[in-house]
């Protein structure tokens, strides 16, 4: 079994040093994957894509991506432009995570549209196809939808290699898209999506994949999860939306359920107290913990 580790940490404006410090943390001791969360609307957090380009400069093997992207204040014909740059410049290790839309009077107060939830799948389907358009050079992009369109635009460039697109769905309709469409489901912390909740959507997304024609086995499934890597043992549960607070070896055992049990292939860890203590315990004792485990 291939599984894939990272960290995610918030881009706020007073922790800047640090946050690119634990990115080469991450980066040198061999974590796949790092997430940036993305709320333009908050005046403590900086913007996401600038620092996903600062900490991509200063990383040489590190693929991070926006946790997730604010799809209603971030255009999607200049998003796969974006994209794209970030992947050429980094060599390949860009990702794109796209949300359709939460806090709505927040995005409405910067400028941004109020969807309904429908409306907002809508839109993610229509920038998903625009953002695939913008990636094929040589081309001219049509894509004439209802929230988004594009009329003849030169595409291009193509990125480095093969971006996948994840998207953050929470319901049962937004997860048939994403098996539907998406490469990957970024599955929300469980304050959004409850443990308990979590089986049914991966077997939602697997549904509409069979029923599109898709293989599920090539839907990436990432699971967040929030918590502290404890000195002692803790318990080794999943229960709503309680934080896991268990030592290494507690943590991997629960990382090996979800990935025998419930099929993720991904683990993005969310650190209460972000700093290279939780940092080196994720990297140095959970990630070869749960791999030997998976063995």
């Amino acid at each position: 079994m291939t599984l894939r580790f990272g960290i995610q940490l918030a881009p706020k404006a007073t922790e800047l040093h640090r946050i690119r410090e634990l990115a080469k943390i991450a980066d040198s001791d061999g974590l796949d994957l790092l997430g940036i969360q993305d709320h333009p609307y908050s005046g403590a957090l900086v913007d996401t894509f600038a620092l996903i380009a600062t900490v991509l400069a200063e990383t040489e093997r590190l693929r991070v991506f926006p946790d997730v992207t604010s799809l209603p204040l971030r255009g999607p014909a200049m998003l796969g432009k974006q994209a794209a740059t970030l992947d050429l410049l980094s060599g390949g290790r860009f990702e794109l995570a796209l949300g359709a839309g939460a806090f709505w009077p927040a995005i409405k107060a910067m400028g941004g549209p109020e969807r309904t939830n429908l409306e907002a799948l809508q839109a993610l389907e229509e920038a998903t196809e625009i953002i695939r358009a913008m990636w094929r050079p040589d081309a001219k992009a049509t894509v004439d939808g209802t929230h988004y369109s594009v009329h003849g635009v030169q595409s291009g460039p193509a990125p480095a290699h093969p971006v996948g697109i994840w998207f953050g769905s929470v319901g049962p309709k937004a997860n048939a898209l994403t098996g539907r469409i998406a490469d990957g489901w970024a599955a929300p912390i469980p304050h959004y999506l409850p443990y308990e909740k979590w089986q049914g959507a991966q077997d939602t997304i697997s549904a509409a994949a069979v029923d599109a024609g898709r293989s599920p086995a090539d839907i990436t499934r990432m699971a967040q999860l929030v918590g502290t890597i404890t000195d002692a043992p803790g318990p080794v549960r999943l229960r709503g939306e309680e934080p896991i607070r268990t030592d290494a070896a507690g943590w991997a055992r629960i990382l090996v359920d979800l990935a025998v049990t419930t099929g993720f292939d991904t683990f993005v860890y969310w650190p209460e107290s972000p700093d290279d203590t939780q940092l080196r315990r994720w990297i140095g004792d959970v990630v070869p913990c749960t791999r030997a485990l998976c063995a």
